[in-house]
């Protein structure tokens, strides 16, 4: 990103708020950014997609890759698809750095 209002196709910025765009590949052998898939960030995870086990280590792998609490992390969308949106509250300026790291 270039300034604090720069946006990228996953990722969009509105006042302290971030909105990423995933595509998630649960039962993965680690978890792990894979880079971009079409418009989103693609992460893959260890966990099965059972019980929102993947989900929950989604917003945990997100969470500790900002330096945030899990509950400034939510999923707003794709509860039970690959596809997936977190809202981010009080996101770093640096969010996609740190995800792409």
């Amino acid at each position: 990103m270039t300034g604090p209002e720069a946006v990228t196709s996953w990722l969009r910025r509105r006042e302290s708020a971030v909105t990423l765009i995933l595509h998630v590949q649960p039962g993965a052998r680690r978890t792990e950014v894979a880079g971009i898939h079409g418009d989103a960030l693609k992460i893959r995870l260890a966990a099965a997609p059972i019980d929102g086990k993947a989900n929950a280590a989604l917003i945990e792998f997100v969470a500790d890759r900002l330096d945030l609490p899990k509950a400034a992390v939510r999923l707003t969308a794709g509860q039970t698809s690959r596809r997936k949106i977190l809202e981010i509250d009080a996101a770093p300026p640096d969010t996609e750095r740190r995800l792409l790291a």
